[in-house]
Parts: structure tokens; C-alpha cells; sequence
């Protein structure tokens, strides 16, 4: 046999070895169904970002923020992070206040809410609070 054709033989057997353990190794997708209450569950906490969204835009909440040094860009976008569980506790805390009376009491726990996950890191809002980092 010649040289040529017994290296051609090897080379092929070569690369069809690197395609087919190439092919092996690469991961391969994998489908599932999405239950209901998933479903569900993401289109209630929207709802619930949604309202929390509305009460950051109302007039005076927006004058308190800004009072307090607040960017009210960033408190929107902090809404916009905040788990299930934060976000139904704001929703909660909103809904014990009376009708239209105590707007401010809600721009209070909205700013102790802002305040706490600015110590803890998450968030730098307030340019006065030192991070876990920065101590």
C-alpha cells in the first residue's frame, strides 16, 4: 500500500473518531412541560410588581423619595428585583394602611425596605450607607 493512501486511510478514521466523540460530548437539550401553578405563580407576583409599581409613580410618594435622596428610577428597578415572598410582604404591609390616609407610612417601609437591602449589599441607592464591603 502506498504511503499516501494508508495516510489518507488514518486520517479519515481520525476525524471521523474527533467528529463522532465531539458530537457525543456536547449536551444535548432537553424539553419538559411547565406546570400550571408556575404559570400562575408568575403572572400573580407581575401583578403584584405591577401594583407595587403603580404606588412608587403616585405624586407624593414620588416627592418623598426624592426627599429622602432617593432616585426614583432606582426604586422602581428595585421593585422590579425583589422575591415573591418581598414583594407579597410590601403588597401586605400596603394593604393594612388605611385608604388614601397614610401614604406616607407606605413611602416609610418603602424606604426601611430600600434602606435594609442597601446595608445588606444589594442595592447602592443611598449614597450615606457603607456596604458590607466598605466598612
Amino acid at each position: 500500500m502506498p504511503f499516501r493512501t494508508c495516510f489518507h486511510r488514518w486520517l479519515t478514521a481520525y476525524v471521523g473518531a474527533l467528529f463522532l466523540g465531539c458530537t457525543l460530548a456536547l449536551p444535548t437539550a432537553q424539553a419538559g412541560m411547565i406546570g400550571t401553578q408556575a404559570i400562575v405563580a408568575q403572572e400573580q407576583l407581575e401583578a403584584q410588581r405591577s401594583e407595587l409599581r403603580d404606588f412608587l409613580a403616585r405624586d407624593a410618594v414620588r416627592a418623598q423619595l426624592v426627599a429622602w435622596g432617593v432616585d426614583p428610577i432606582a426604586a422602581q428597578q428595585r421593585v422590579d428585583s425583589l422575591s415573591a415572598q418581598e414583594t407579597e410582604l410590601m403588597l401586605q404591609r400596603m394593604r393594612e394602611l388605611p385608604a388614601g390616609g397614610d401614604v406616607l407610612g407606605a413611602a416609610v417601609f418603602v424606604f426601611l425596605v430600600l434602606l435594609v437591602t442597601d446595608i445588606l449589599g444589594f442595592t447602592d441607592i443611598f449614597p450615606f450607607v457603607l456596604g458590607p464591603d466598605e466598612r
